[in-house]
């Protein structure tokens, strides 16, 4: 369920106006784009764009770069992007670092439909004129590059259907390459970028009745490795996405200085989809609530904006 609250009722001209009126003048009014932007919905914030676009013969994400800085603006300009053009942009910046930032990747990857996933690359190929794929095979090597590539380039069956035979045998190839120490997890990255996520539940729950430990369990009996931590992450995601994020929320706000990249992923991603559920998991394992935190250890106006996708302020 969404945290964050937005109008039924709304003028995106108006709203377009006022967030132009906010960047100009001597100083940024950023409570006021905040009281816009941190109360809109997807659609409604790309018929603002579309509003500022057709009005003013620029586009909203750079009026907002260009006024705004640090984690607010980063936060913000996520906010206003589409999905598609988000997932693009995390991709890249996280392939950007010295280290590339493996875990979005995988949240992309595992995350999202197929069709949006589809979208997710084709916008990645249109804003950087090449593709994720070829952005993910010139940055990483080894078998973290092989499950990534083969786990971004994946176009899955999205049904409900759940083959219980397969899920029985290959259970059993996972926990033979796992436990045998396998060189080549050849098997196991084909399992991940081929069967649809209820499969691999599936799979993941035969596991686990098979031989009376979760499947990441059994591969923490493995040196660590960044590939190995790839691999943990992405069946973590698919098994339980909820716990999988409440998780990512707790490392980024207890780590030496919040996290603040992985802050607002999370926040901008889930806000109109299943923030509340995440919520209320972080508030059942860390015994404080996600506002509490948040209002914490952040500050000023990215703590307002965060505050507002939590479905505080008005509409």
């Amino acid at each position: 369920m969404a945290t964050i609250v937005s109008p039924p009722h709304f003028s995106p001209v108006e709203d377009a106006e006022n967030i132009k009126k906010a960047c100009q003048g001597w100083g940024t009014d950023e409570k006021g784009i905040i009281s816009i932007l941190g109360h809109r919905n997807l659609f409604q914030r790309k018929l603002i764009r579309q509003a500022y676009h057709e009005i003013y013969h620029e586009d909203l994400t750079h009026q907002l770069k260009s006024e705004l800085s640090g984690d607010f603006e980063r936060a913000i300009c996520l906010w206003v992007l589409d999905p598609p053009e988000r997932d693009a942009h995390l991709a890249n910046v996280a392939l950007q670092k010295t280290v590339p930032d493996y875990k979005v990747l995988v949240e992309i990857a595992c995350m999202r439909s197929p069709e949006d996933l589809l979208a997710s690359r084709r916008a990645y190929r249109s804003l950087y004129k090449r593709s994720l794929e070829e952005d993910l095979a010139s940055r990483t090597n080894g078998d973290i590059r092989r499950l990534l590539v083969a786990m971004v380039s994946a176009y899955k069956y999205d049904g409900e259907e759940i083959d219980e035979t397969l899920a029985q045998s290959e259970a059993e190839i996972l926990h033979d390459e796992i436990l045998g120490k396998a060189i080549d997890h050849e098997e196991t990255i084909r399992v991940l970028s081929t069967r649809s996520s209820v499969q691999l539940s599936a799979i993941f729950n035969r596991y686990k009745d098979l031989y009376g430990r979760s499947i990441t369990k059994d591969l923490l009996n493995h040196p660590t490795s960044e590939y190995l931590s790839a691999l943990r992450a992405a069946i973590r995601c698919i098994k339980n996405p909820n716990r999988y994020y409440a998780k990512v929320l707790r490392n980024a706000i207890n780590s030496v200085g919040t996290d603040e990249d992985a802050l607002s992923r999370v926040m901008v991603t889930k806000a109109e989809k299943d923030l509340k559920q995440i919520a209320e998991l972080y508030l059942k394992r860390n015994d404080v609530s996600l506002d509490q935190a948040v209002a914490k250890e952040t500050s000023g106006d990215y703590k307002a904006f965060l505050l507002a996708l939590l479905g505080h302020g008005e509409a």
